[in-house]
């Protein structure tokens, strides 16, 4: 069966850490992770092309690694130094787009896979 599974979210206080996890059972180039904050758009967060190519938004960056297991067919969002801003729901992506570059990796329109997410709550 062809999906997105993540799994890894949960409740952490201020700078703590948390992985999340996506198995990728999709013959995709790109992934990458979102998050939606209630009453808030869907951002991109961090994305890579599985050649080796990376992207992170700036509110994450020092922060968060993304990465790729390719034996395992899962990336992963390593999330350190956590904030209370970083709480939603962690949405898994993606996608073989023609092209892909930094900005284009962390837009959603970009990908057309999606996972059902998994949340992600920050206390202070």
């Amino acid at each position: 069966q062809l999906g997105l599974l993540e799994s890894g979210g949960g409740s952490v206080q201020a700078g703590g850490s948390l992985t999340l996890s996506c198995v990728a059972s999709i013959g995709a180039n790109c992934l990458a992770w979102f998050r939606q904050a209630p009453g808030k758009e869907r951002e991109g967060v961090a994305g890579l092309v599985k050649a080796g190519a990376k992207a992170y938004a700036d509110s994450v960056k020092g922060r968060f690694t993304i990465s790729y297991d390719n034996a395992k067919s899962t990336v992963y969002l390593h999330m350190n130094s956590l904030k209370p801003e970083d709480t939603g729901m962690y949405y898994c992506a993606a996608g073989s787009p023609q092209q892909w570059n930094s900005r284009a990796g962390l837009r959603a329109t970009t990908y057309d896979y999606w996972g059902q997410g998994t949340q992600v709550t920050v206390s202070s």
